[in-house]
């Protein structure tokens, strides 16, 4: 969109402010706040675990109110924060003849073992 300057007619653009300036002043800084802890929380969890995260901000604006072109317009941030976890922890199962899980092979004989007595009396060699 490009501005007209009425005293001397020339076409001038509009300064655009920055995003990041705007992320910084949007709710009286909580935003950028909020922002902040999320993203260390993320950068925290990628070094413990060793894994990629990411981080996602949007900016939400709605038309104003009522289709006026004056009206304000309001204007929300989300964020969405995929930070890695740990690898859960795996335990070994067989399947039995119903297809169900246990712990001990199914096709293995089972042996039975007895404890050997016990004694405190050694042979000298």
């Amino acid at each position: 969109m490009t501005n007209v300057d009425k005293t001397t007619g020339e076409i001038t653009e509009p300064h655009q402010a920055p995003v990041a300036a705007f992320l910084a002043s949007h709710l009286n800084g909580r935003t950028e706040e909020e922002l902040s802890a999320e993203f260390h929380q993320l950068l925290d969890a990628v070094r413990a675990h060793g894994k990629k995260g990411s981080m996602t901000i949007t900016i939400v604006v709605d038309p104003p109110a009522n289709g006026v072109e004056s009206a304000p317009m309001p204007i929300g941030v989300e964020s969405a924060v995929k930070a890695p976890k740990p690898t859960p922890v795996k335990s070994l199962y067989f399947l039995d003849d119903d297809g169900q899980p246990v712990r001990d092979d199914p096709r293995q004989m089972a042996m039975d073992f007895r404890t050997a007595p016990t004694t405190t009396d050694f042979k000298d060699a």
